[in-house]
């Protein structure tokens, strides 16, 4: 055995000696040949290893190579591709962008959410996200997830409170499959009974699991003590009602609310003439008859508290963002303003592009150890919204955590009190944040689809910067003035009994 190493050990050296004579070889015959003993080691990369000064100049990384040809630059007068738009004879609509790739992304939105639903159907649009991709009239479950298997696609659902978006992609090539597909889904789901309670099952446990996450509690909260009507509808579907529902109740809430001029199928990495010859054909006998009744909205503030036994507590205070997103100005200055004040949690604030220098950080989460995170946040909708700070901190700390929010949103509502180098800062994040996300076609697909049902054209980009842009500090007080104006909403969960009382809150505004 020692013999049989040695003699191995020997082979390896042979083979390395073998392997530096043929690499010094090839070296010397890549260095020209000159006269001078001292060209060989004028320059190269075996020069260079050496640590020997090259004789011949080398030129600086910014100077141009001599004897390279660059291809040429491309013209300064290209164009972003437009979004194009086509609305059928029943009222939909059909949009798209040709972003160049080779994936598409294709979904269908739909002016349905959690705001639609009536006291007998609460719940139904959470459920509705859990049977999507299920059995059709026209494929089984199984048979669905081999055919987007086959083509390599991906496909899920999401539920909001205003609106119902199914999405998936795919190779271009693959563009009509995918089409087809979502639309089957949209258009002729079969809501088997075993499926649906398979279903319910699941909703019920994740539920149940909500009810563990404080920050999914207190947002749910937020909107059933602050409005009444559709936006106060529960989005998770309560275990109280989950009895009532079943494959009737979806049926009957897909034919009142998918119709035909409340959905709009979007695209982006598809020709448009492409995706109306594929589309229109599926889509043009849809019902274009609206019968359901107008959802009303009122704001109208509340509070909300759940005792839990946890060492920590979170508290969320917030106020309407009246307009909603059809108040324009309005809403660019409120997204300016959340980047404004910033915030996050105790640990990762600090790191790179952690929002290090919002206010919330620099004015309580870096002078205040006990607070665990301090963030802001708003939830826009069509015409209204909510704005405000999500804390969290020890039981104890909780009466000083409260009175930190309530001076952050007075100070930002007080002319004087923002600078202008950090509305410059603010206004420059929320500019690259939207850039950098519409690089992805899944959000690119998104916005189509979300612009379309909420001002009924898709705004260019350059209009979003040139809004942000012309933001003053007046505007952001003046916007700040004006939402804590509005009734205080307060959702508390943890140690709630060392949170101050409602009323106090409030005559802080």
């Amino acid at each position: 055995m020692r013999g049989a190493a040695v003699q191995k050990a020997r082979l390896v050296k042979r083979l390395a000696e073998r392997q530096l004579q043929l690499h010094t070889s090839a070296i010397n015959q890549a260095v020209p040949r000159t006269e001078s003993p001292q060209a060989s080691s004028s320059g190269g990369v075996l020069s260079w290893f050496l640590g020997e000064r090259p004789t011949t100049p080398v030129p600086a990384l910014y100077e141009p190579l001599e004897g390279v040809n660059l291809p040429p630059a491309l013209p300064e007068d290209i164009k972003p591709s437009q979004t194009k738009v086509t609305t059928l004879g029943n009222g939909l609509r059909i949009a798209s962008e040709n972003v160049s790739g080779p994936t598409s992304t294709i979904g269908i939105f739909i002016d349905s959410g959690s705001k639609n639903e009536s006291p007998f159907c609460t719940g139904a649009s959470h459920l509705l996200e859990r049977m999507a991709f299920k059995s059709t009239v026209n494929r089984s479950h199984f048979r669905l997830v081999r055919e987007m298997e086959a083509i390599g696609g991906n496909v899920m659902a999401n539920a909001s409170r205003e609106t119902m978006c199914y999405t998936g992609d795919a190779i271009k090539t693959f563009m009509p499959e995918l089409v087809e597909l979502l639309v089957d889904t949209v258009r002729n789901p079969l809501f088997n009974e075993w499926e649906v309670q398979e279903q319910l099952a699941k909703v019920k446990a994740e539920t149940a699991e909500a009810v563990h996450n404080p920050q999914v509690m207190l947002y749910e909260a937020l909107h059933s003590a602050g409005f009444i009507g559709g936006l106060g509808q529960p989005l998770m579907a309560p275990e109280s009602t989950l009895g009532r529902l079943n494959g009737g109740v979806l049926h009957d809430f897909v034919k009142e609310n998918y119709t035909a001029p409340r959905i709009v199928l979007a695209a982006s990495g598809v020709d448009h003439e492409d995706l109306l010859s594929v589309a229109e054909p599926l889509l043009a006998d849809l019902p274009s008859s609206d019968k359901s009744i107008p959802v009303e909205t009122q704001y109208v503030g509340g509070d909300w508290r759940q005792s839990v036994d946890s060492p920590l507590t979170h508290v969320a205070i917030a106020f309407e963002v009246p307009g909603g997103w059809r108040n324009e100005k309005d809403s660019y200055a409120v997204t300016v303003l959340q980047q404004l004040l910033g915030g996050g949690g105790s640990f990762s604030a600090g790191g790179p592009g952690k929002g290090m220098y919002s206010r919330l950080y620099t004015r309580v989460l870096n002078r205040w150890e006990q607070v665990q995170s301090f963030t802001a946040f708003n939830s826009i909708y069509n015409d209204t919204g909510l704005f405000g700070i999500h804390a969290t901190s020890s039981g104890e700390f909780v009466p000083k955590l409260v009175d930190l929010a309530c001076e952050e949103l007075a100070a930002v509502a007080t002319p004087g009190q923002v600078t202008e180098a950090e509305l410059q800062r603010a206004k420059n994040s929320t500019i690259s944040a939207v850039l950098m996300n519409l690089e992805s076609r899944v959000v690119i697909t998104e916005d189509i689809g979300r612009q379309i049902l909420t001002y009924g054209h898709r705004k260019p980009v350059a209009e979003f910067i040139q809004g942000v842009q012309a933001l003053t500090l007046e505007d952001i007080a003046n916007v700040s003035e004006k939402i804590v104006s509005t009734s205080l909403t307060m959702a508390s969960w943890g140690n709630v009994v060392q949170v101050p009382r409602f009323d106090a809150v409030a005559d802080r505004f």
